[in-house]
């Protein structure tokens, strides 16, 4: 289905370049896709979902996080509209770069009564250590309490477990003992099975040498070990290493229980297809983005259409290395942007006041893949908010 023709003065902005001109940017796509779920799926996928901040709250942006609730949790419905789950509180909701554990937990509350009051909507939600500062983290023990304190809390909650990768952890951590000794001692206690992360040091520096060393070959034979020896309490392992041979390299060596969800938001689209040998579930902090074009990308390939999941996905794939490219922490400022640009909110205003973490010319760069994805719901609200956003930043229409 065709969006509407609009005048064509509606449909131009001016965007900067990178030799310091302005070109005048006319929208080309023609794409749009269902708003809601269309047919059925035969891979899990999760969104992991961005917070709206509230622009109006009396707070200081980078000390504390202040949330538009009723924002935030219609976000949530449109990911689940579409029949995709919600990755809860984890880094896209700005987890450790704005959103504490307090706020976290509350983010995760309201989301598991939404789900449930659905009927039971897919969410998952992050649980790690914190709230303990790495600089308080004396010993593994104190790395196990903290875990166990937020598992605890989210399954109090009635949610479902993410284990995310620990700060704490990394610091203390010496070797395979080290990290075999936490997770055995927290997954003995999980009531349900939980998903791994494996979040590499791109999308958190502060987790650089995960698993006990910086050898990336030697990482990997310590998660597959505590994962394999632990298969039953361990529904899944999402792989954020931006590295698709790693991520087929373990889905491969996996207990044959144990799903994989790619974190690959350079490389989603092979991967979730697979080949002969297997494929990746996905839980991707891309799809808060992209989420209509991967609802119906996804149907297709239940529907054994693979040319039109390519179709679909593929033109998406540069916007996602777009906004994930490095320093690829700053990844949510593209998030939020695209949920302006769509109409999820009114402002681009963010936690922490990471809307600063991007630059003019690379805002204008994603609105240029954007279109080219018809990723672009409403081209005439995206235009001007696009207008608006370069106005204040100096670039008049």
């Amino acid at each position: 289905m065709n969006k509407p023709v609009l005048p064509m003065s509606s449909l131009a902005v001016k965007l900067p370049r990178a030799d310091r001109s302005i070109e005048n940017y006319r929208l080309a796509a023609s794409r749009t896709f269902p708003s809601k779920l269309e047919g059925t799926l035969n891979r899990v996928a999760f969104s992991a979902a961005h917070v709206v901040a509230d622009p109006l709250a009396d707070a200081d942006p980078w000390l504390s996080a202040a949330i538009d609730w009723d924002r935030t949790i219609a976000f949530r419905e449109h990911i689940w509209d579409l029949g995709l789950g919600v990755a809860e509180a984890m880094d896209t909701a700005q987890r450790g770069m704005g959103l504490d554990w307090p706020t976290s937990l509350e983010l995760i509350e309201r989301s598991v009564r939404a789900a449930k009051a659905r009927g039971g909507a897919l969410v998952y939600s992050g649980a790690g250590t914190d709230h303990l500062a790495v600089e308080d983290a004396k010993t593994i023990d104190n790395v196990i309490r903290a875990y166990e304190e937020q598992i605890a809390a989210v399954e109090k909650a009635g949610g479902r477990i993410i284990l995310m990768a620990s700060r704490a952890l990394a610091r203390l951590g010496r070797n395979a003992d080290d990290y075999a000794r936490v997770y055995n001692r927290v997954l003995s206690q999980v009531r349900e099975p939980v998903i791994i992360h494996w979040l590499g040091d791109m999308f958190d520096p502060a987790l650089a040498g995960y698993w006990g060393t910086a050898d990336l070959d030697k990482a990997m034979d310590v998660a597959v070990g505590i994962i394999n020896a632990n298969a039953a309490k361990i529904d899944g392992v999402k792989v954020s290493l931006l590295d698709k041979q790693r991520e087929i390299d373990m889905r491969r060596r996996l207990d044959k229980n144990v799903k994989m969800y790619t974190g690959d938001d350079f490389n989603y689209a092979e991967l979730i297809a697979g080949d002969d040998k297997g494929f990746s579930h996905a839980l991707l902090g891309i799809f808060d983005a992209i989420a209509p074009a991967a609802s119906y990308a996804l149907s297709r390939l239940a529907a054994g259409d693979e040319a039109g999941f390519h179709d679909v996905l593929g033109p998406t794939v540069p916007l996602s290395r777009h906004i994930f490219k490095a320093p690829t922490r700053f990844y949510k400022t593209g998030i939020v942007f695209m949920a302006y640009l769509n109409g999820h909110q009114d402002h681009f205003t963010m936690v922490g006041g990471q809307e600063s973490a991007r630059s003019t010319l690379h805002l204008a760069e994603l609105f240029r893949l954007a279109d080219r994805a018809g990723l672009l719901a409403n081209p005439e609200i995206a235009t001007r908010r696009m207008k608006t956003m370069l106005a204040v930043r100096g670039i008049e229409a």
